[in-house]
């Protein structure tokens, strides 16, 4: 008993010791004495760190630290300090001068390591703290089309996808995002569908952008860029924080009248004795989804003059099944009836956030974190076809150990899409669930499109009695005797029956893939003095499985495995003026050549704040799992990856026609089927406009960039930054669509085939494949962009960005290359002040960018433009500090234009939100 007593009185005594371990103060602003919430307070050299609260009060625990401690203290918008305090009794004051934030900035994902921005090797963007608070968009994702080089699509209200530099698409796997170092990709998709299952704004502490080339660091999937979104440590910023957002979007518009939409997040931290801390963050987004309401007839196989609402032979680009259609004697080309997206597509959307983190200090340098991330939502996704990612799970555990000179670190991320289809498929499966044929009698969905066609052209033909003949009208609505209708038992319960049948005989997208992936990165300057010197590695390992539905895995599992590794060394010359930065990296994936990607960089400072930097980088990529195994059937066309093993059982690549050429053909036989000729003759007139393809199997890609740039600050008040870059692209992995005959395409005698020609035009007798596959020219694009930001009186800002991109085909076939998707001239202009008169502030942004020609798979790769747009982001705040509160009332958009930012998807509006936020709770 006496020993029990004597230690709970020694741990009583540790406690009441751990508990006064601690010292504490106030920050404030050294000009006005008002306490500064907020300011990050740490101990320099240690993990030890914690922020003030609104009151600008401050406790900190330094348990197991000797005296005397270097305080280091940030805060944006003011000058870095550091505080030297003796003894725990010591009430510490601080008083910070106002700085521009620009000379504050320190970022790490240039070189991996921290260092001014001014000194940065390459470009880079950042969004500070401040700038995700007082960001006007609806979320701060929405906000990085803001910032200089950076590119946004919209596919739906829960799903925008970034890009930087060209090459853009709704999916873009060439663009690497990162979460705490987490790559955010799904594993079945190869890449991140925006930030639906990332973080939520109140937990975001800051993020960073490299536009251009990034992989000879951060590995194959940086090609484009890399955005690195650092979220808040449980130790540093302690306490709950709500946050309530409410708004309305779809106003004027007549399809479905003003919805609501609601954003909730909670977050809370808190440590003990300085040794363990946790976080939880909870938000959930809803909303109804922009609708894709673009009916204009895309009809590959109708002359541009003749397609409309009346063409018998209507594609249309949001309505789906129509693109089944069949060339018929004496009759034309017709199309089924088909059904528009909004009676397909789950528009009630919502995204899901939870996230957990456990912090464990073992010493006052090493700490070990374990975090938890489940995701889960519903958003619209254009592709091949729109996909609704419907109650899609995207799970991810993080396990890291880390130091000031080095980390390990292992994740697993895990999806679930059992519930997402494709509804283009959809359409077409509930389609042949209901004809009937000219005795009224149901057939076999594998006979209901030859079946519908034969109705018509009975109806046409005037073989049916009581329906008018030569009326194409009255055709179409025999032919859709027991059509099923949207809204009825029919409809649905077909519509549910093929979202959850994967593979070939269902519209559903079934994934349970998961990757797992380990790092680690040491930093030797401690160790090595002549140079600065960083090494790293890292390995991924693909476990894919979608039972059949997008890959051949129901019997055959698709497995891979790549690593890679870097070596970066850095010099300062000259006194510290030249800055000499050298890595490379070397990359193998075990499907293919391993590859090295280098990067060379030089900064020099010719003046205080004034620098020029230029570098020669590399990007590198190797094809994804979905590039080499996909192979999916959307309809009137199959997605087939590139890798050799992933076709043994097809001929496509042997034996097939060029989109291109059948595009020719087809139009030049639709004009004289029209014009009267008989059906056959057509076909012979022009076959030779045929060609067959020859499509190599897939291989990395690669990139070669050079860029030049100037960042410097004027008079303390004036940033400027400004960069030109040229990029050379070989083996640009793309897709290429194919036409694929039952019959050779040639004959004994080496022409085409007549019987191939005529099969062609016919979806019952030919399939179209999207192949993946490189370009085998070689492409150029280069580009630049000039940003200011002026720092004006009382706190007011103003700052602008222009970005000029442009595409260089050179001698390449433009049918062999990747579409560049990507405007011209993209301006943004800022006018912001977060405090302008007794705690009211407001930020204004307009972004503004040039029209183009957008090519995706969506629509065949043929073009569909997207018109110049422009957009103005607003909001203005009131703070109120007794409550630590802050309420926002801003809206996206706010001119309510409607604009497409790629083609197929949908339009998109105006959002008008209020948001009532409270941080620094129970603190």
């Amino acid at each position: 008993m006496k020993r029990i007593l004597l230690i709970i009185i020694l741990f009583s005594s540790l406690g009441l010791y751990a508990q006064q371990a601690k010292i504490s103060g106030t920050a404030s602003d050294s000009l006005t004495a008002k306490p500064l919430s907020g300011a990050s307070i740490k101990v320099k050299g240690k993990t030890n760190g914690t922020t003030t609260d609104a009151q600008g009060n401050f406790s900190l625990n330094i348990a197991n630290l000797k005296f005397p401690l270097l305080l280091s203290v940030s805060s944006v918008g003011y000058e870095n300090k550091e505080i030297l305090v003796n003894n725990a009794g010591e009430a510490v004051r601080i008083t910070l001068n106002q700085q521009v934030v620009l000379l504050n900035e320190v970022v790490t994902a240039a070189s991996r390591v921290s260092e001014n921005i001014l000194r940065s090797p390459v470009s880079i963007e950042k969004l500070n703290l401040k700038g995700i608070k007082e960001n006007p968009s609806l979320t701060f994702y929405d906000g990085l089309q803001s910032l200089k080089g950076m590119e946004a699509v919209t596919s739906s209200l829960t799903y925008k996808q970034v890009n930087s530099r060209g090459f853009n698409s709704t999916g873009n796997p060439r663009f690497l995002q990162l979460v705490d170092g987490v790559d955010n990709q799904t594993p079945g998709l190869n890449f991140a569908v925006g930030n639906m299952f990332g973080a939520s704004d109140i937990d975001v502490e800051s993020v960073e952008v490299i536009p251009g080339a990034a992989s000879a660091l951060y590995g194959p999937v940086a090609f484009n860029g890399a955005l690195l979104m650092h979220t808040k440590d449980a130790f540093q910023y302690q306490g709950l924080t709500l946050q309530a957002k409410t708004g309305i979007n779809h106003l004027n518009e007549s399809a479905t009248g003003s919805k609501g939409l609601y954003d909730l997040a909670l977050r809370y931290a808190k440590a003990f004795n300085n040794k363990f801390a946790f976080k939880i963050n909870a938000s959930y987004l809803s909303g109804t989804d922009w609708y894709a309401t673009n009916y204009t007839d895309v009809s590959a196989l109708t002359p541009a003059n003749m397609r409309g609402p009346a063409n018998p032979g209507k594609d249309a680009l949001n309505i789906y099944g129509d693109e089944v259609s069949k060339p018929i004697d004496g009759v034309g080309l017709v199309s089924r009836t088909g059904y528009e997206e909004k009676d397909l597509m789950n528009y009630d959307v919502y995204s899901l956030k939870l996230n957990g983190a456990l912090q464990y200090k073992i010493t006052d340098k090493l700490q070990a974190i374990y975090q938890y991330n489940y995701g889960r939502g519903t958003a619209s996704y254009s592709g091949s076809s729109r996909f609704d990612l419907n109650n899609f799970v995207l799970q991810t555990h993080r396990l890291e150990l880390k130091s000031n000179n080095f980390f390990v670190r292992g994740y697993t991320v895990i999806e679930n899409s059992h519930d997402s289809y494709n509804t283009r498929s959809l359409a077409q499966f509930i389609n042949r669930d209901w004809v009937q044929d000219l005795t009224g009698k149901v057939v076999s969905p594998d006979k209901a499109d030859n079946t519908w066609f034969d109705r018509y052209t009975a109806a046409f033909k005037g073989e049916v009695n009581g329906v008018n003949a030569q009326n194409h009208g009255a055709a179409r609505v025999f032919a859709d005797q027991g059509r099923f209708l949207p809204g009825t038992a029919a409809f649905n319960d077909a519509k549910d029956a093929s979202i959850h049948n994967y593979g070939l005989s269902g519209a559903g997208v079934f994934s349970n893939s998961k990757f797992y992936n380990a790092e680690g990165q040491y930093d030797f300057r401690s160790a090595v003095k002549v140079i600065d010197l960083l090494a790293g590695a890292s390995f991924r390992y693909y476990d894919m499985f979608t039972n059949g539905s997008l890959f051949d895995d129901k019997d055959n599992k698709v497995t891979i495995k790549e690593f890679g590794a870097f070596v970066q060394a850095g010099k300062s010359l000259i006194d510290d003026k030249l800055r000499l930065l050298a890595s490379i990296r070397y990359d193998k994936n075990e499907n293919f050549d391993g590859y090295f990607t280098p990067r060379v960089s030089a900064v020099y400072t010719v003046a205080r704040n004034h620098n020029f930097r230029a570098s020669y980088q590399t990007g590198f990529r190797n094809p994804t799992p979905v590039d080499q195994f996909i192979h999916l059937n959307v309809g009137p066309i199959t997605i087939l990856g590139g890798a050799p093993k992933n076709s043994e059982n097809l001929t496509v690549y042997q034996n097939s026609f060029t989109a291109s050429s059948f595009g020719a053909f087809a139009g030049a036989f639709g004009k004289d089927l029209a014009g009267g000729k008989p059906f056959p003759q057509a076909v012979a007139d022009n076959k030779n406009l045929l060609q067959k393809s020859n499509v190599p199997y897939i291989k990395p890609e690669q990139q070669k960039a050079f860029e030049v740039g100037y960042k410097g600050l004027l008079a303390n008040k004036l940033m400027i930054d400004l960069n030109y870059y040229y990029s050379a692209y070989t083996n640009f992995i793309l897709n290429t669509t194919v036409n694929a005959p039952q019959s050779s395409v040639y004959t004994a005698d080496g022409s085409i085939n007549p019987i191939a020609a005529a099969e062609a035009l016919s979806s019952t007798t030919s399939h179209f494949y999207q192949l993946y596959t490189n370009a085998p020219d070689k492409v150029s694009a280069q580009g630049g962009g000039a940003g200011l930001t002026w720092v004006l009186p009382r706190n007011y800002t103003l700052g602008g960005n222009i970005t000029i991109a442009s595409f260089n085909l050179r001698n390449a076939n433009p049918n062999n290359v990747a579409a560049f998707n990507t405007p011209k001239y993209s301006t943004n202009l800022t006018f912001a002040n977060g405090n302008v008169l007794h705690g009211f502030g407001f930020n204004l942004n307009w972004h503004w960018q040039s029209g183009f020609d957008w090519y995706g798979t969506f629509n065949g790769n043929r073009p569909g433009r997207i018109d110049a747009y422009s957009l103005v982001d607003m909001q203005v705040n009131k703070k109120l500090p007794k409550a630590n509160a802050t309420i926002k009332l801003g809206g996206s958009n706010i001119f309510n234009n409607q604009v497409y930012q790629a083609y197929g998807s949908p339009s998109v509006g105006a959002i008008y939100y209020v948001s009532l936020t409270f941080e620094n709770l129970l603190k």
